[in-house]
């Protein structure tokens, strides 16, 4: 759905994107992630034509953003992280504006809007005017306008930025089940919402991509976790014996029964090596996984490295 290739982007001295490259399949969700000033809107304004870029190249479902970016922009549904609404007018006048400036038919209008309203829970709201909304409701007006013409690709950028936490979960919500119909691709520096909505993520800073995997795949280690039922003999010294194994740290667990942390030295996954010892020795398991990062930790560590 998006292939971004050598991407780079300056603004007077200060270089901004430097040789970004990435893809998004269709159907996936993926976060753009980093700090502030990373690059992030810049690759948004990119792809969404918005923006001329230095070098590289854009595509949006096999389209050039450079040669047809009208092609484009009718691919792609947008919501920045102002939605640009007219505080005068009502949701539905808002909509209707939004039907016309995407060139819907106007017999077909009805049923886009109808499908949009009540796709993030608008069918209360539509006499309003959205100068008396709440902040929450004002970004689910963005995200109605965004979805109008049911396009392939869903852009947002900082969607939750200003919302309370009640309004955080349901707009939270809502792109979850936009995200059946369309690609989503958004941009955050709010690490809760990668976690809670991403297939995948992108975590850019100073203008270069720094990790681009799925989340489960970042979060995995090469150390194991393992809980037993009793304490055997022996049982650290046996499994600092297995291969690949650096070091075995004994922790608690909270329920008082033996716990190990294993640590590899080479990244492979531990646990079966540590299944077939448990099997030969006949020790009860009562708990064997890899053990994780948090994003946090993945994060931190990029950002001190970077």
């Amino acid at each position: 759905m998006i292939r971004v290739q050598d991407l780079q982007k300056a603004y007077g001295n200060v270089q901004a994107l430097r040789g970004v490259s990435f893809d998004i399949a269709q159907g996936e969700i993926v976060g753009l992630l980093g700090p502030n000033g990373a690059g992030k809107t810049t690759i948004i304004k990119t792809i969404t034509g918005f923006l001329q870029p230095d070098a590289g190249v854009v595509e949006v479902d096999g389209i050039d953003v450079m040669q047809d970016p009208r092609g484009v922009q009718a691919r792609i549904g947008y919501l920045p992280e102002n939605a640009p609404l007219y505080p005068e007018l009502t949701v539905q006048a808002t909509l209707q504006l939004a039907a016309d400036l995407r060139e819907i038919p106007e017999d077909a209008q009805l049923e886009k809007i109808s499908r949009a309203v009540y796709a993030v829970g608008l069918e209360k709201h539509l006499t309003r005017p959205i100068g008396t909304l709440s902040k929450g409701f004002r970004q689910r007006v963005g995200l109605a306008q965004a979805i109008l013409h049911q396009p392939p690709l869903l852009i947002l950028d900082e969607p939750t930025v200003g919302l309370d936490p009640r309004q955080i979960v349901e707009i939270r919500g809502l792109i979850k089940s936009l995200a059946g119909q369309s690609t989503v691709l958004f941009s955050t520096h709010i690490l809760p919402e990668v976690e809670a909505l991403c297939d995948r993520v992108i975590i850019l800073m100073n203008g270069e991509i720094r990790a681009n995997a799925r989340l489960d795949e970042l979060a995995a280690t090469g150390n194991a976790v393992v809980v037993l039922g009793e304490r055997p003999a022996g049982a650290e010294s046996l499994l600092r014996g297995l291969p690949g194994v650096e070091k075995v740290e004994a922790f608690e667990n909270g329920d008082a029964h033996p716990a190990y942390r294993v640590l590899g030295n080479n990244g492979a996954d531990l646990t079966p090596a540590i299944y077939q010892l448990a099997a030969a020795n006949g020790w009860r398991l009562r708990e064997l996984r890899r053990d994780t990062r948090s994003l946090e930790s993945i994060f931190n560590e990029i950002a001190m490295a970077a």
